[in-house]
């Protein structure tokens, strides 16, 4: 007979896209391979290459003012407005970076609002809000300079090198003077310089070598944002808010030059050994400067918008790239390839190499897209469409973009969109936004083309819903083989205006699309639209906050059908997809009819399943705590597989941050997702891949002349789509999770592990009976068997004992003795529980006698604390004394007890009570069988009885002696 092992339905989250970056301080190693990110009050490392989370850092509670990492990657220094500076150590792990906390400072008065970390990786400036500056020993922890002299916030610091053998010349023409060994020994720390800028618009020049200020610049209007220095043209470059950046000499710290940049300006520096300089601003562009002329070398570029301005770029000398920080969360990854070479007049924009978005705020719709369904269209509460890979790539390439990266972004809307919707295929996406218009895109994913096909427009208020067609075209047509030259033939619309379009798709792109009709549907706003898998019927179905959800030609745009039920509005509805098993009415007996099903979930926390042939209800599910707000079915396993019919399950996704699991034939929940924190709003199945059309005639071909047993070869040759399946959720907390079914998985683990239970069961009762002691023990041991345990210590204690055994048997004694750590710790857990019964306390007595004869008493002080290390303990040598130093031990350890929850303290505090208690029953057992004792001898006595009273009055008190001796033995010992 098979094992068949009862295992439920169960999904694994095996990939999750989560927020890198919410707005901040940003920081970058020399080498671009980790970055630093602020993540709300938490800070996060992550691979620049990768995209992986290597280390997140906790927060103290309150939002972080800024943080640096050192050009090596070796130590990361937050600081927040909890007045706090955590400098953490990091180490490279096979996990990623491990982030050990070195010391925690109180640097300034003020929170920190900027810091700075030097070339050699060893000091760390900060400037805080109450004008001073401050330098620290990174490694050391303590203070080395303190700075005063700005009258604000100080706004930007740089550390930079000057040459020390011309500030030593001057310093000698100036001086005149002979040096002293001090100036001789530090000769090498002369050239050494901090500049920071304020507030104030004022540049002060730091001589860490000397302590104070050797220059103060006065030029700026406004606060300055950025410092950088060239050492190959020995030149300070400053930008400030004033749109402004200027270039001093480092020799007479004059200005040298003024930039006109004509805009507030955050950040600037020198790329390119100085023959160029960038800036980036509130107009969102990085444009490119000649240092020589002054004159801009980039072309002209279009402003972008408030949300996209630069906040921050990034570069460290070596790098051929440049990261620019955005007000939108997002980080650009500029090439510096056009800069190579000679100096040019004019050259384009900085090519971009890799968008990457810091977080995708509230996920409100998403779909997969392309025929090989490895791009995700992402709904973000923004006015613009982002795609991310979702294929899992062995080597991370430009072309081929690690597993959520960005792959385009799609702008055309001018305000947030709503809902989005795709075709059989994934090559068209259509859109619906609140600036009351939808389009419609062509996606071409193999050439990295996505553009706007056709824009509708025609409703009066927000547009809620779009659908395209789900129904697949014959695999011999044109449309199948090359979907991106076949638009869709229509699209319907749903808006706030209470109105559905259908609107009639023009065959070339840019002709104006007219509504072939429109329709009054709903009394109030429609949610959801969605169209049949079915070529025949032409259907499509609305989804509305008047509690209705009404069933229409597509071709007519006549209503045929209303689903009345639900007591709040329809957020979400779906079609049944092809080959669906029908489903028995709870009511008669009977089935759903081919018409096919559809699924609606409903804010009044239900999800429903209608027919479509009379449109009535065949099942209700309860079980969300919050309105269900998107519902999807799941694929059902190949029938002709199994020979059955199949399950029928549906997901949904609520704003409780569930996604449940719905058994659509029994009516019950199969399983709960929880991973998110917020309400998911968006919910997917993954698509099978579409077959080419050669590929897919070529199968047809092949099974219309196959046998059944070719047949049967090629079906097991083909994945089922429901064993590999993948739900996707996005969520209102700015994280998509992946979900894969490991039901197969789990089942076949379940039925393993109850398989080698039962071998394992058997030769158990094998080494039994063949008096096996070692392996029994051993065996019992391992697989938890206590019961077994017991009766084999049973047969050996009220056997015939062995002289000079302390168990009873020499071979129990021998396999006692050599239990290992773990082994000893459990057999003392089952021995304190065996000793709690009065009916088997004597078993437990005669092995506990056993294993304080054979084993020291300091070997429990080791087992201890072995056990604070995680491993296991076990019982050991004298227990009086052995508790006293646990009592000891543990004042000293503060009663921590280790890290196991029960210590061996408490083990043998259960024993001493419960032998205690045994040992007070016999004494009571002794002084009772005296007293018949003595009633007996009296009467003998009188009767002149049997001469017996020397042999019972021995018996008991030998008894009584005997049981004295094993409880006195845990006392004394």
């Amino acid at each position: 007979m098979a094992l068949r092992a009862d295992v439920k339905t169960t999904f694994e989250p095996s990939r999750v896209i989560q927020p890198i970056y919410t707005g901040g301080s940003v920081a970058l190693d020399q080498h671009g391979q980790f970055l630093a990110t602020c993540l709300g009050e938490e800070a996060l490392l992550t691979s620049l290459d990768t995209g992986a989370h290597l280390a997140p850092i906790e927060g103290d509670g309150e939002p972080i003012t800024t943080l640096a990492l050192t050009p090596d990657a070796s130590y990361l220094i937050v600081c927040s407005r909890s007045l706090s500076m955590r400098v953490y150590a990091l180490q490279p792990t096979d996990d990623g970076i491990e982030a050990k906390l070195a010391r925690t400072l109180k640097p300034h008065t003020t929170p920190v609002i900027t810091s700075a970390v030097d070339s050699t990786n060893t000091l760390l400036a900060t400037g805080g809000a109450d004008g001073v500056v401050k330098v620290w020993d990174i490694r050391g922890g303590y203070t080395t300079h303190t700075f005063h002299g700005h009258s604000g916030v100080i706004s930007a610091l740089h550390f930079f090198q000057v040459d020390p053998a011309a500030v030593v010349q001057t310093t000698k023409n100036k001086k005149r003077k002979s040096r002293d060994a001090e100036e001789v020994q530090n000769e090498a720390t002369a050239g050494f310089r901090l500049a920071s800028g304020g507030e104030d618009g004022r540049i002060r020049i730091w001589d860490l070598h000397k302590r104070k200020a050797v220059a103060n610049l006065e030029a700026h209007a406004s606060i300055v944002r950025s410092l950088d220095y060239s050492s190959e043209l020995k030149m300070l470059l400053s930008a400030s808010r004033d749109k402004t950046a200027m270039l001093w000499n480092s020799r007479t710290w004059e200005s040298q030059s003024t930039i006109p940049v004509l805009e507030s300006v955050e950040k600037a520096g020198f790329v390119v050994g100085s023959a160029y300089l960038y800036t980036g601003g509130e107009t969102a562009r990085l444009r490119i400067w000649n240092t020589q002329t002054g004159k801009e070398a980039t072309e002209e570029q279009p402003a972008g918008s408030e949300t996209e301005a630069i906040l921050d770029v990034l570069h460290h000398p070596g790098l051929d790239f440049l990261l620019s920080v955005h007000a939108d969360q997002t980080l650009l990854l500029h090439s510096l390839e056009p800069l190579n070479g000679a100096p040019l007049e004019s050259i384009p924009s900085l090519p971009v190499l890799r968008r990457i978005s810091g977080t995708h705020d509230e996920v409100i719709d998403l779909a997969y897209i392309g025929a090989d369904r490895k791009i995700l269209a992402l709904a973000t509460n923004l006015e613009e469409l982002r795609l991310i890979s979702v294929e899992d790539s062995q080597a991370v390439t430009t072309s081929s973009p690690y597993f959520g990266a960005d792959i385009a972004v799609l702008k055309g809307h001018s305000d947030i969109i709503i809902t989005i919707d795709t075709d059989w295929s994934g090559h068209w996406l259509a859109t619906g936004a609140k600036d009351n218009t939808a389009k419609l895109w062509r996606l071409d994913p193999a050439n990295d083309s996505y553009t706007c096909y056709a824009t509708v427009t025609g409703h009066a208020e927000s547009i809620g819903a779009v659908a395209l067609p789900n129904a697949s075209p014959p695999v011999d047509s044109k449309e199948y083989s090359n979907p991106l030259a076949h638009p869709p033939k229509f699209l319907v619309t749903g808006s706030q205006d209470k109105t559905i379009k259908r609107w009639d798709i023009a065959s070339q792109a840019g002709k104006t699309s007219r509504a072939a009709y429109t329709r009054k549907a709903h009394d109030k706003d429609i949610n959801a639209i969605e169209t049949s898998y079915s070529s025949s019927t032409h259907l499509f179905a609305s989804a509305s906050q008047d509690r209705t959800v009404k069933i229409w030609d597509a071709e007519t745009g006549e209503a045929i059908g209303v689903l009345r039920g639900h007591k709040r509005g329809v957020w979400s509805v779906a079609f049944s997809p092809p080959n669906t098993p029908a489903l028995t009415t709870n009511e008669s007996g009977g089935a759903s009819s081919a018409k096919g099903m559809v699924v609606t979930g409903s804010g009044d926390k239900t999800v429903r399943i209608w027919s479509l042939s009379d449109f009535s209800c065949l099942r209700t599910f309860e079980g969300h705590a919050n309105s269900v707000l998107k519902v999807v079915w799941l694929p059902t396993p190949d029938q002709s597989r199994n020979g059955s019919r199949g399950a029928v399950q549906v997901a949904s996704a609520a704003g409780d941050g569930l996604v449940k699991v719905w058994d659509a034939q029994g009516g019950e929940c199969a399983a709960t997702l929880d991973n998110h924190i917020d309400r998911v709003w968006a919910l997917a199945v993954k698509p099978a891949p579409i077959i080419p059309a050669d590929q897919a005639k070529k199968r047809g071909q092949q099974d219309s002349t196959m046998t059944d047993v070719e047949a049967e070869e090629a079906e097991e040759e083909t994945p089922d789509p429901a064993s590999s399946l993948t739900l996707v959720s996005g969520s209102a907390d700015a994280t998509l999770t992946f979900w894969t079914d490991t039901t197969a998985t789990t089942a076949l683990q379940a039925t393993t592990r109850a398989t080698a239970r039962i071998e394992q069961d058997q030769e158990l009762q094998n080494h039994i009976r063949s008096a096996n002691y070692r392996d029994a023990i051993v065996l019992a041991l391992q697989l938890n068997h206590p019961k077994r345990l017991l009766d084999l210590f049973t047969a050996v204690v009220n056997g015939e004992h062995e002289p000079g055994s302390f168990s009873g048997k020499t071979e129990i004694d021998e396999v006692l003795a050599s239990l290992s750590d773990s082994q000893l710790w459990n057999l003392l857990c089952r021995l304190r529980d065996w000793n709690a019964n009065a009916r088997t306390h004597n078993v437990a007595q005669h092995i506990l006698y056993a294993l304080l004869c054979l084993h020291p008493k300091e070997r429990l002080l080791n087992l201890r604390n072995r056990r604070k290390k995680g491993q296991s303990a076990a019982v050991n040598g004298e227990l009086v004394e052995a508790m006293a130093a646990l009592d000891t031990q543990d004042r000293e350890d503060g009663g921590s007890g280790g890290k196991s929850k029960e210590s061996v303290k408490d083990v043998v505090d259960g024993l001493k009570a419960y032998t205690e208690r045994h040992y007070a029953r016999l004494e009571r057992a002794g002084e009772e069988r005296f007293v018949l004792l003595w009633a007996l001898q009296q009467m003998d006595e009188v009767g002149g009885g049997v001469d017996g009273g020397e042999l019972t009055n021995g018996t008991v008190n030998g008894v009584a002696g005997e049981g004295r001796d094993d409880v006195m033995m845990l006392n004394e010992t």
